[in-house]
């Protein structure tokens, strides 16, 4: 089954009549490639195949020869080729470059040094809420968003291929992004993490319970962060007299991989799992953050020690908005809603939950469903009326 991505499609567009270099990142098997050669067939060198390798063997020759889109996957693979791109699309006008790459950090930094003002970057994840519009949201919530673990025939292929990609990603990404750190340890790390899914992170705390520094804590965090598995998300902090949360708080990405490292095998496990709320919560924030990040707003949470609390705030025209995330049935308005409201002086404040109703609690408060995230692109954009 193929199914088509047109928001990504239509954002990678836009990055290609805007720049000459277009970057498509994201983590391994999200589906980069497959989107990439919608785009171009003609020029096409997979990094990770021996045989291209040796097609650039002699890089510049192979390359100033060739006219339009030219589309190099698994860049980072040869971070060399960054200032000669920059050459070739100096020096050669009609040619542009669509490059791939599954490492975030060390792949933005490498690039933009060389290709200051000629590159644009779309972060990809792997299927959304809007790719599966008319299709089972909570299939996708279960068995997350990587294509092969949501179009598995089973719920049991879908989970043995999320224990192999774990496997895959420890055992040989990792060593290939020159990061020395035993596969079991840092396994044993993020299953850790997925504890904390949704929670405060605490260093000083991880690190006793995993029996090594807050630095080693950070690097491992870095790590896994760098290359799209998990999410860290910085408190906001404004002029306030009331105590703020400081700390960031920590989610996996993709729902499935969370589910795999919890050991939740099927969707009846995870309704009976302590984690189920947690699990809903994470899977709709990243669903939401990926609209929201498409206009480049930095994202927050906002936490008091009373208890107020926004799961998800970012700005935008000047006005600040936010997201409460409930797994229930008919969200009502609460003392944190109002204080949040107040506090920050929201322009509104969406409560986001599993139901199917639309409904105002006040208003700048409104419980939106889930399924229906997708619709409200534009308010979610900052750009809703006064």
């Amino acid at each position: 089954m193929f199914i088509e991505r047109e928001s990504d499609v239509a954002a990678i567009k836009r990055l290609l009549q805007t720049f000459p270099v277009a970057a498509i990142l994201g983590a391994r098997q999200c589906g980069k490639t497959t989107l990439a050669k919608q785009f171009s067939f003609d020029h096409y060198f997979d990094l990770g195949n021996p045989r291209d390798l040796a097609r650039l063997d002699n890089p510049q020759l192979a390359l100033e020869r060739l006219r339009r889109l030219i589309t190099i996957d698994e860049i980072q693979r040869a971070p060399e080729l960054f200032s000669l791109i920059r050459y070739l699309v100096d020096t050669h006008k009609k040619q542009q470059y669509l490059i791939l790459g599954s490492a975030s950090r060390d792949l933005i930094k490498q690039s933009s040094e060389s290709l200051a003002g000629r590159i644009g970057y779309y972060y990809l994840g792997g299927f959304s809420i809007r790719d599966i519009w008319s299709k089972n949201i909570g299939c996708l919530w279960a068995r997350g968003s990587y294509p092969l673990a949501y179009l598995a025939a089973t719920e049991a292929a879908s989970q043995l291929w999320r224990e192999n990609y774990i496997a895959t990603f420890l055992e040989r990404d990792i060593p290939q992004l020159g990061i020395q750190i035993p596969a079991r340890t840092l396994h044993r790390f993020w299953v850790m993490l997925g504890h904390y899914h949704g929670q405060i992170l605490n260093y000083a705390e991880l690190g006793r319970s995993f029996g090594i520094s807050d630095m080693s804590i950070r690097k491992y965090v870095d790590i896994l962060e760098g290359t799209f598995m998990i999410r860290v998300l910085q408190p906001w902090y404004q002029n306030t007299k009331k105590r703020l949360v400081k700390r960031p708080k920590i989610y996996l990405r993709d729902s499935g991989l969370f589910h795999s490292l919890m050991s939740i095998e099927s969707e009846d496990q995870l309704f009976h799992h302590p984690k189920l709320g947690a699990s809903w919560e994470g899977f709709a924030l990243e669903g939401v953050s990926r609209t929201i990040e498409r206009s480049n707003r930095p994202l927050y949470f906002w936490k008091t020690h009373e208890g107020a609390e926004v799961d998800l705030f970012w700005q935008k025209g000047g006005k600040n908005h936010g997201i409460e995330f409930k797994f229930m049935d008919a969200p009502k308005r609460t003392k944190s809603m109002l204080a949040a409201v107040a506090d920050l002086d929201l322009h509104h404040l969406w409560i986001v939950y599993p139901g199917s109703e639309t409904y105002a609690l006040e208003d700048r408060i409104t419980v939106l469903p889930l399924k229906e995230v997708m619709n409200e692109q534009v308010m979610f954009a900052g750009n809703s009326a006064d």
